[in-house]
């Protein structure tokens, strides 16, 4: 059984690793002063960090380019349907 946990959870460290870590950073985390946990804090962002999978140029800018299409879809949406409406007001008005 812990064969299959262990392949379950692949994530190159030893099982049990990530429950020493928890406890370990409880137990520092309430001795460092300020100054301690904020760099504490920034270390475990940093490693965060290194595991986002971050996208390269070309999804970037696929990405950007259907935003920047959406965009310019919905704006001219709004205002066709303003200058609907706005006529459609006049048009009642003036009757």
């Amino acid at each position: 059984m812990s064969q299959d946990r262990d392949l379950a959870v692949d994530d190159g460290e030893e099982p049990g690793a990530s429950e020493q870590r928890a406890s370990h950073r409880g137990a520092v985390g309430s001795d460092l002063s300020v100054p301690g946990r904020v760099a504490e804090f920034g270390r475990e962002v940093r490693a965060e960090l290194r595991q986002v999978a971050w996208p390269n140029r070309s999804e970037v800018i696929n990405s950007a380019t259907i935003v920047l299409m959406v965009l310019v879809l919905l704006v001219a949406s709004i205002f066709g349907l303003n200058w609907l409406f706005s006529h459609a007001v006049n048009f009642l008005l003036k009757s």
